[in-house]
């Protein structure tokens, strides 16, 4: 995952708890505006999340977080 797309994922973990709790769940969405403006980094988000990870359409910010800082 390239360095733009970690410290994204990160600064929107970071919000999301800020505002609604450690709880707050989220999809590889939510690194992204409303519209498409950069379709190779969103099908990147997409592969970690959905390929490589298998992970559920709804995630905890602070696990997504955790996954990022440690490279997985």
């Amino acid at each position: 995952m390239r360095a733009e797309l970690r410290a994204k994922m990160i600064k929107v973990c970071d919000g999301k708890i800020a505002t609604k709790g450690e709880n707050v769940g989220l999809s590889f969405y939510a690194f992204f505006a409303n519209k498409n403006d950069d379709p190779a980094l969103l099908m990147e988000a997409a592969t970690w999340w959905i390929e490589t990870h298998q992970l559920d359409h709804f995630v905890k910010a602070r696990i997504i977080k955790e996954m990022v800082q440690q490279n997985l």
